[in-house]
């Protein structure tokens, strides 16, 4: 750049490496204005000063303002104009920058589960192991259990009671069952339904699942066949030396939620265990 006192568009446009169309829409919504417009053939021409305004708007972009927000800035003379423009601009981020990451964790935790279940299918890992439960604290929603799963799993109540308290959630539907006996019996029996939550549970009610030692057994196929499941970790338990408490853990790696066919759902089936 010379220092020649005026510059045609077509010299701005190489100059700043912007189009002429966005500078004649800038002139447009008075952002940056030529400083004169010849009368014969109705060409815009530019100070030097003016084309600095240019690398000033392409950061104000990278920042994410509008070309309506920087109007202000460009004009005020202030620190007001300013400080009110960013401090406004900071938390439209900040709340962008929630959801994506909301949206992010829901995403790479079905992911990991997808990735899980291939994995746990691939190499037929149905053995009963025994490992520690990492402790988690979360909501819940206490229901009659109907031994219809596809309802229990993707269910209606569940969604909204989350979006009642305004929660969002990740990572598998989880079970708890009381009292697994009553469930494979198949007696009236009540369940908790749970999953984690993106944040903390505020003031309603959560339930700390975990913390323990527990035997673990992944299930793959319907969930009408869980029962053999469970009589495997009953028998391998017995075997070992463990004995396994009331309660039931059924953890949905995939089911519903991702595929049609139940031949292929994994389940992981957990029960608390002491010697």
């Amino acid at each position: 750049m010379d220092n020649r006192e005026l510059y045609s568009i077509g010299e701005v446009s190489k100059i700043c490496n912007i189009s002429k169309k966005a500078l004649r829409f800038y002139d447009k919504i008075g952002i940056i204005c030529p400083d004169k417009i010849s009368e014969e053939n109705n060409y815009r021409y530019y100070s030097k000063e003016t084309l600095l305004f240019v690398p000033v708007i392409k950061y104000f972009k990278q920042m994410g303002f509008k070309l309506e927000e920087m109007r202000a800035f460009l004009e005020g003379n202030t620190y007001v104009a300013h400080e009110k423009g960013f401090r406004a601009k900071i938390d439209e981020l900040k709340k962008q920058e929630e959801e994506i990451h909301m949206s992010y964790t829901s995403v790479k935790d079905w992911y990991d589960l997808i990735l899980e279940a291939e994995s746990v299918i691939e190499n037929n890992a149905t053995d009963v192991s025994v490992k520690y439960m990492d402790a988690m604290t979360t909501c819940f929603l206490e229901q009659d259990f109907s031994y219809n799963y596809m309802e229990s799993v993707i269910n209606i109540e569940w969604t909204n009671y989350l979006e009642q308290i305004g929660k969002a959630i990740t990572g598998p539907v989880v079970l708890w069952f009381p009292d697994y006996k009553q469930k494979l019996e198949g007696q009236n029996t009540k369940v908790r339904i749970m999953q984690k939550i993106i944040g903390d549970c505020g003031e309603n009610p959560t339930m700390t699942l975990g913390g323990c030692m527990t035997a673990s057994c992944y299930h793959i196929g319907s969930h009408k066949t869980l029962g053999e499941t469970y009589e495997k970790i009953f028998n391998w338990t017995r075997e070992h030396g463990y004995k396994c408490g009331e309660s039931a853990t059924e953890r949905y790696v995939t089911d519903y939620w991702t595929i049609r066919n139940s031949e292929e759902f994994v389940t992981e089936v957990i029960i608390k265990v002491t010697r």
